[in-house]
């Protein structure tokens, strides 16, 4: 069984989200994307948590169903947290994912949780412990949690960001570094960059979509073929078995909004060597730029672009479809023509995904206008233009873009990099 597995959302309750980020549709948009296994998001939010309470019920395998509804869609209980803390001179910043196997069990850590801070200010609570910390009360507490460092990469939030960050997962989370099996490579990286830093060997390496809005879900994702069960999953994610983690779907890391470098208030934007040459100031301003996915990832790094071991997760670059019907029409993705011929396309029997990457062309062209096609074949072919994402700003990619050439199967997204 294919097993589409997107674990990093967000409910209504964190702050900048969509009042759309409810049960009932993010279960109605995981259908129309082809996802089959949710993560909740925020169960440590009161209110929330007893919305998720009264709207799912337990499987009997570690996961929710619906109590109405779709019966095959799975949720797992996740929440990101935000620790913001002093060590050794520094303040760091945080973001850790959590995911628990039971309701009983998310009640009993957020009791835990309650008495750091409040929980209902923000579906992504912030505690004043560090992160070590908040590893050792959560598996003290909940031995079967499992804890993702999110994002990874990520300049101001996460356990590699270059500005609040460390140089490795022991030094983020001390003792409990061992019971840390995966990290998230966030947006603006992707497994290809990770893998160039040989200490990342142990961990795998997992892609969800840190969904603000239920379009955005399955930006990211992970895919399997394993039991449908909280320890199914796990277990396949630890274990990094090609055969049980097929691939993660990904986005170009360039669009991600911190892939380059650059000082978003004057324009610059840069590759990491031209930040060294101008010894990371901004010409404009003279300030410090936002050092980016990429340069720090380099900074790390001791091996060269493109290795790869022998047996090695798939990653699958896709474009939203969203995204690709916008370009296609000439308008923008949040028009109402781009929202119904999207609808129109996921809603006959034909989930995103199913249109992004199985069904072959011909029978694409029966239900998709040409141009909508072509547009898919070309970013099956890695056939794209990009311009990259940097200190906050989104990075843009274009299947129809006049100097779009065909990649090289064997290239990195990286090296695929064209501007426009």
């Amino acid at each position: 069984m294919r097993i589409v597995a997107d674990l990093h959302v967000h409910s209504k309750y964190s702050r900048a989200t969509s009042r759309e980020m409810g049960v009932e549709s993010l279960a109605r948009w995981a259908r129309w994307k082809g996802i089959n296994l949710l993560g909740t998001g925020d169960f440590t939010h009161p209110t929330y948590f007893a919305e998720l309470r009264a709207a799912l019920e337990p499987d009997g395998a570690g996961l929710l169903r619906l109590k109405k509804g779709d019966r095959d869609l799975r949720f797992m209980l996740t929440v990101e947290v935000s620790n913001v803390y002093s060590q050794d001179g520094a303040v760091h910043r945080i973001h850790t994912l959590i995911f628990a196997p039971s309701f009983e069990a998310a009640a009993k850590l957020n009791l835990a949780l309650g008495r750091l801070g409040k929980l209902s200010a923000d579906g992504r609570p912030t505690f004043g412990i560090s992160a070590s910390d908040l590893a050792e009360l959560t598996l003290s507490v909940v031995p079967d949690a499992f804890l993702v460092p999110a994002h990874a990469w990520t300049p101001w939030y996460s356990v590699f960001g270059a500005n609040s960050g460390f140089d490795s997962v022991e030094e983020c989370y001390g003792e409990a570094a061992k019971e840390i099996h995966a990290i998230e490579t966030g947006l603006s990286s992707d497994p290809a960059m990770n893998r160039r830093w040989s200490a990342l060997d142990r961990v795998a390496l997992i892609s969800n979509s840190d969904a603000h809005s239920p379009s955005r879900l399955m930006r990211e994702a992970n895919v399997f073929d394993t039991e449908l069960s909280y320890r199914g999953i796990l277990d396949a994610i630890r274990a990094k078995d090609p055969r049980r983690f097929l691939f993660t779907i990904e986005f170009f890391p360039e669009e991600g909004k911190y892939h380059y470098d650059g000082h978003r208030a004057c324009e610059i934007v840069w590759a990491p060597g031209e930040t060294r040459r101008h010894n990371g100031r901004c010409p404009v301003c003279g300030k410090s730029v936002t050092v980016g996915v990429l340069h720090r990832v380099e900074s790390l790094s001791d091996r060269p672009e493109g290795w790869e071991p022998p047996e090695a997760i798939r990653a699958v670059h896709l474009v939203q479809l969203q995204e690709l019907i916008a370009e296609a029409l000439g308008q923008g993705v949040e028009t109402t023509g781009v929202e119904q011929e999207y609808l129109r396309l996921v809603q006959g029997g034909r989930n995103e995904l199913a249109i992004l990457m199985d069904l072959p062309e011909a029978e694409l062209a029966r239900f998709c206008p040409p141009r909508i096609v072509e547009g898919i074949r070309r970013m099956r072919a890695g056939r794209v233009t990009i311009r990259p994402g940097y200190d906050g700003v989104y990075g843009v990619v274009k299947v129809f873009g006049e100097d779009a050439s065909v990649a090289e199967p064997s290239a990195s997204p990286a090296s695929q990099l064209a501007l426009f």
